[in-house]
């Protein structure tokens, strides 16, 4: 397999994990918490299922724990590392069995691998958010996201509305993916430990997402909305609405953003964008 090495510019980076991990100095501008317990490497690579057609993309493969489960099942396998001496095991590793790209994954371009692209990767706790929405700009190349997070953020991502965890993150993930919790990881089963648990999450696109007229009103909209979460939605979107364009939305303009579904914020934001083309 052709294998692409691309220098980095300075930014963040993923953690991995694997063997080796005692002669690699993790470093925290990187995020690097390396997973090292082989229970949960396999329940992870279970829950991935593997298939040998599968065009699987690994987003910091770190030392490689899960690399070594993929690349003997899988025939086309692209990994995306910002550590450049990460990167030079890798590629000593897994030679032309891997596309190896050293560069940010916040700045990378999965279109340009194709569609029907399986992720995975162990996020960064810092960068996770940000990540996931980089990702979702390519939802249309992806089969699912396999990913593992610090166990607060899954729980937003999956959280139902009018519930503590329901937020930004929760509508923006929710209006293009389906997402689950899969299984929970202790820290104990990273080197170095993390502060925090973490959890793996799965998403997949939804097969028809709903159809949002302005994407860029709908992200401020959400934004707004979750902002300061005790103002009302007549305050806090006060910016692009009014109480009575609430009310002509089905939307009680006393309620809080943490109360509306994911619908309710595409019906409002596309009704405010047909106002706007008038």
């Amino acid at each position: 397999m052709k294998r692409a090495y691309t220098l980095p510019a300075d930014g963040r980076g993923m953690g991995g994990g694997g063997r080796g991990a005692e002669r690699h100095q993790p470093r925290k501008r990187f995020g690097q918490n390396f997973l090292v317990d082989r229970h949960y490497i396999e329940r992870i690579v279970a829950a991935i299922a593997p298939r040998p057609d599968d065009t699987m993309v690994e987003i910091g493969p770190g030392l490689g724990a899960l690399t070594r489960e993929l690349a003997g099942r899988v025939r086309r396998l692209t990994l995306i590392e910002i550590d450049r001496d990460l990167a030079a095991r890798l590629q000593a590793e897994f030679g032309d069995d891997v596309s190896l790209h050293v560069v940010d994954a916040l700045g990378f371009d999965f279109t340009s691998l194709g569609r029907g692209l399986r992720v995975i990767g162990n996020l960064p706790y810092n960068i996770s958010s940000p990540l996931l929405f980089h990702l979702a700009e390519h939802a249309n190349a992806i089969a699912d996201i396999t990913v593992m997070l610090q166990k607060e953020v899954v729980q937003r991502m999956a959280a139902e509305p009018d519930t503590p965890a329901y937020g930004r993150l929760s509508v923006m993930l929710q209006v293009r993916f389906r997402v689950e919790r899969l299984l929970l990881v202790p820290a104990g089963a990273f080197q170095p430990a993390p502060k925090v648990e973490s959890a793996v999450a799965r998403l997949t696109p939804l097969e028809t997402p709903p159809a949002i007229t302005d994407t860029r009103l709908f992200a401020q909209l959400v934004t707004a909305a979750f902002g300061q979460r005790r103002k009302t939605l007549r305050n806090a979107l006060s910016a692009w609405t009014t109480a009575a364009e609430l009310q002509a939305q089905g939307i009680d303009p006393g309620a809080r953003g943490e109360t509306l579904a994911v619908s309710d914020f595409v019906r409002l934001a596309n009704a405010l964008a047909e106002r706007r083309s008038r």
